[in-house]
C-alpha cells in the first residue's frame, strides 16, 4: 500500500502531518532517535553499523502549544557511506530517496566524532541532491563532549553548510528530543492525519517481525556475519486461539555461516528464537509461536527478490 492509497483520516482543521527523513553516517543514532520519537521500538538498534537496511517509517504524534496536533512520519534511512556491494548501493540509494521525499530532513552527527570525511561527503551530496532545501542539524551524543568543544563543532559545521536550525540532543537519554519533536511538528503542513493515531509504523507486521529476529541475530553474532544474512517471514498464520504461527527463514551466504547461526547443539538459534518470540508477542499484543529455519543461498546478496523483501529497490531498477 502506498501513501496515496491511504484514505486520510477526517478530523478538524487543527492537525498537521508530514514526513521527516533522518539521515547520517552509520551508527549516528538515527534508529535510537526514531524509537525515542515514536515512543516504541520500530527500528533495529545495535552497536554495529549499517543495521538499518530499508527506509523504516515510524509514526509519532506531537501535541503543540496552540492546541494543534501534528503527526510526524519519520523515515529512518540506512546510514550513508561509501557503497561497495550491491546491497550497499541499494541501501544508500534508499537513504537519498527518503531524504528527497521528506518535508524536512534531519542530519544527525555524533558530537564526539565531529565533522568526519563521511559527514563532509554527506554535506556535499546534500547541496547537490536537496536543491537548497532547508536541513536541520541534530548533534547527537552531546553528553560525550564538553560545551566548549560542542560550540566549536557547531561553528565548524555551520561554516560548511547553512542549516535551518541546530539542535543538541542525546537520543539515548532523551535530552533535547522533545524540543526537536515539537519544532518538527510545527513545520509539518496543515493536513488531515495520514495514518490512524495508534499506528506506530507503516511497515507490515511480518516485516517488523523479521527485523526483530535479525536484530537478535546481529546482537549475538560478531564481525561481518550480521551483514551476510537476512531474515524473511515466509508464512504467517493467525490461529483460532488468537495466537500467531510465524515461520521465518534466515538466509546465509556460506555453509560455515549456517553452523555459526545454529550454534553448538542449536544453542544460538534457540536463544535467538526465544528472545525474538518475546518481543514479537509484545509487538502483536498476543502470543506468537516462532519457527526459524536457516538456508544457505550463496548468491542471496545479488538476488533482486531478497532486496524487495527488505523493502529496498534493486540497483539499476526504477
Amino acid at each position: 500500500m502506498t501513501d496515496d492509497d491511504r484514505a486520510p483520516e477526517s478530523g478538524d482543521a487543527k492537525t498537521r502531518a508530514g514526513f521527516v527523513a533522518l539521515i547520517g553516517e552509520p551508527n549516528a543514532g538515527k534508529s535510537t532517535l526514531l524509537n525515542r520519537m515514536v515512543g516504541a521500538k520500530v527500528s533495529i538498534v545495535t552497536h554495529k553499523v549499517q543495521t538499518t537496511r530499508a527506509r523504516i517509517r515510524g509514526v509519532a504524534m506531537a501535541d503543540l502549544p496552540d492546541g494543534e496536533r501534528a503527526q510526524i512520519v519519520f523515515i529512518d534511512t540506512p546510514g550513508l557511506f561509501q557503497p561497495r556491494r550491491k546491497l550497499d548501493q541499494a541501501m544508500v540509494s534508499a537513504a537519498w530517496t527518503g531524504a528527497s521525499e521528506a518535508d524536512k530532513v534531519v542530519l544527525l552527527i555524533e558530537a564526539h566524532r565531529g565533522v568526519t570525511a563521511g559527514v563532509d561527503r554527506i554535506l556535499a551530496e546534500l547541496k547537490e541532491k536537496t536543491s537548497g532545501r532547508n536541513i536541520v542539524l541534530a548533534i547527537n551524543k552531546v553528553d560525550r563532549i564538553k560545551r566548549e568543544k560542542l560550540l566549536a563543532l557547531t561553528a565548524e559545521i555551520s561554516a560548511k553548510f547553512e542549516f535551518e536550525e541546530v539542535y543538541y540532543i542525546s537520543a539515548e537519554r532523551g535530552d533535547g528530543v522533545d524540543e526537536l519533536k515539537q519544532w518538527l511538528g510545527r513545520q509539518m503542513p496543515a493536513s488531515p492525519l495520514l495514518y490512524p493515531e495508534d499506528d506506530l509504523s507503516d511497515l507490515p507486521a511480518r516485516m517488523l517481525a523479521a527485523e526483530i529476529t535479525r536484530e537478535k541475530l546481529t546482537l549475538r553474532l560478531h564481525q561481518e556475519l550480521p551483514y551476510q544474512l537476512t531474515v524473511e517471514t515466509e508464512n504467517w498464520k493467525d490461529q483460532k486461539d488468537g495466537s500467531a504461527r510465524i515461520e521465518q527463514v534466515i538466509y546465509v551466504a556460506r555453509d560455515g555461516h549456517k553452523g555459526i547461526v545454529l550454534g553448538k547443539g542449536g544453542e544460538t538459534i534457540k536463544a535467538v528464537g526465544a528472545e525474538a518470540r518475546v518481543e514479537i508477542s509484545e509487538l502483536l499484543d498476543r502470543p506468537a509461536h516462532l519457527f526459524l529455519t536457516v538456508i544457505v543461498r550463496p548468491n542471496w546478496l545479488e538476488e533482486n527478490e531478497r532486496f524487495r523483501e527488505m523493502g529496498l529497490e534493486p540497483p539499476g531498477k526504477g
